[in-house]
């Protein structure tokens, strides 16, 4: 028997190789000019190659950012859902390589069954007693993947599993860097509600001088109202600083998926905005290119519709189905197992839709439709992400300058309204003259606190835009 089926199982093994539709060959060059120069134009070519493995906050030496980060990636309900997307594709992916398997089926019965009495019919004799008959069998059945459709589907949910992968890397990416962002606002908010309270304290002794040499008849009620304006005016900004201490506050929680007000007791303290390093590594376009989730999710979904081409057209081919049976019967359910009792069947099956009216046609032809649109998306993907690399480069080296002229802004501030101090106490300087210096202190301080925050979130986009902080 095996002999004699010889020619047919070689013949299907044969066939099996056959795979039809476009083999996917990669993804094309969406960029070949930037690719080919090498950087992204506002990219600091002497800027070290960013690492295979970046988990970038680190890099902040700020322990509570830490935990914060790794909090959210643990907790957060936008992490869960990507993982469990992952886990749905890859259970479509088990599902798919097992319809290329042999499917078997067992099944059990007994069966009674007594015959009718025929004898008032002229039939002779009375019917027989209750029979008992058991069964037992295993049937089997395989379509021959003759011309690659199965294969081809395996590809298509290879891909789509290989995408949810990607897409919950680049959650984690998204998030970690809004995490940072948060945390930046934070800290820059409790920074500045302390830069006022100071302010207050030094507008409140200038008040209370005012109002001494007022009552001595030396200062006139006009400069006793400019001095009580600025001391009000001043304090009339805690109240939206500290209802955008509760709104980060609340932004970390959701963040970390914590309920509001969760995180207030570890993070009321204010501390200082983490220090950036000296020097940040920069991606290649073409280390870009691989880094970044959000395009590994475009080209894996370009190569499952490639392939679903081909799954689509292996419809129009013939399909090789293999059937089997084998099964028992007996009186008794000890004989089941007897030779005799055995009875088996092999059904090779061979089907083609000859005649199917295009549909066949029109199915492959939306599989088209769809590869094309998913390449026009892998392109969009790819320009988009130079795009924001190139933006957020050029954006963190200008707010690196930005910060140093801030901070030479404030030192001279500081220094004026030290030496304003000093000429107010030794009677040379005016109240108004003291707290106009005091004033453009406080704005220049305030300038710089804001522009090391935005710096701090240049930095933390600057990792967003080029994919770091997960590896596939």
């Amino acid at each position: 028997m095996i002999a004699r089926s010889f020619p047919l199982l070689l013949t299907v093994g044969l066939l099996s190789a056959c795979t039809v539709g476009p083999d996917y060959s990669g993804a094309p060059d969406a960029a070949p000019k930037t690719l080919a120069a090498g950087h992204l134009p506002h990219a600091d070519r002497q800027a070290p190659s960013a690492p295979a493995v970046a988990q970038w906050w680190r890099t902040l030496n700020d322990r509570q950012l830490n935990e914060l980060v790794e909090m959210a990636l643990n907790n957060s309900p936008d992490i869960a859902t990507a993982q469990a997307r992952l886990k749905h594709s890859r259970v479509s992916l088990s599902g798919a390589r097992a319809d290329a398997l042999p499917k078997v089926t067992g099944d059990a019965a007994m069966l009674k069954l007594r015959s009718p009495d025929t004898s008032a019919l002229g039939g002779g004799g009375g019917g027989r007693g209750p029979l008992t008959l058991y069964l037992a069998g295993f049937d089997a059945s395989w379509e021959a993947d003759l011309f690659g459709g199965t294969r081809r589907a395996v590809e298509a949910a290879q891909a789509e599993a290989d995408a949810a992968q990607a897409q919950l890397a680049d959650a984690q990416v998204q998030l970690a860097a809004e995490v940072v962002q948060a945390y930046t606002d934070l800290r820059d908010q409790q920074a500045r509600l302390a830069l006022v309270d100071a302010s207050v304290d030094i507008e409140n002794q200038a008040l209370d001088l005012t109002q001494q040499r007022r009552s001595r008849g030396v200062a006139s009620q006009l400069q006793l109202e400019q001095v009580l304006t600025q001391a009000e005016n001043t304090q009339a900004q805690r109240l939206p600083l500290q209802a955008a201490i509760v709104e980060s506050l609340d932004q970390l929680g959701l963040l970390c998926g914590r309920e509001p007000g969760e995180l207030d007791g570890r993070l009321a303290t204010a501390k200082a905005l983490p220090a950036i390093p000296g020097v940040v590594p920069v991606a290649d376009p073409a280390a870009l290119l691989k880094a970044r989730p959000d395009i590994r999710v475009a080209e894996r979904k370009l190569a499952s519709s490639n392939a679903q081409i081909g799954e689509k057209t292996a419809d129009w081919f013939p399909k090789l189905s293999l059937m089997g049976d084998l099964s028992f019967s007996a009186g008794d359910p000890g004989h089941l197992a007897r030779k005799d009792n055995g009875t088996w069947l092999i059904l090779p099956r061979l089907t083609w839709n000859a005649l199917d009216f295009g549909r066949v046609a029109a199915s492959v032809k939306g599989a088209e439709a769809g590869r094309d649109e998913a390449l026009a998306q892998y392109k969009s993907v790819v320009l988009s992400a130079l795009r924001d690399a190139d933006v957020a480069l050029a954006r963190y080296g200008h707010q690196r300058q930005n910060v140093v002229l801030l901070r030479s802004v404030e030192s001279s501030a500081v220094r004026a309204a030290d030496l304003t101090r000093q000429r107010y106490r030794a009677g040379t300087a005016s109240t108004l003259d003291w707290l106009d210096a005091e004033r453009t202190r406080y704005q220049a301080q305030e300038n710089r606190i804001s522009g090391d925050a935005e710096l701090l979130k240049d930095f933390a986009s600057l990792h967003k835009a080029l994919g770091l902080g997960w590896t596939l």
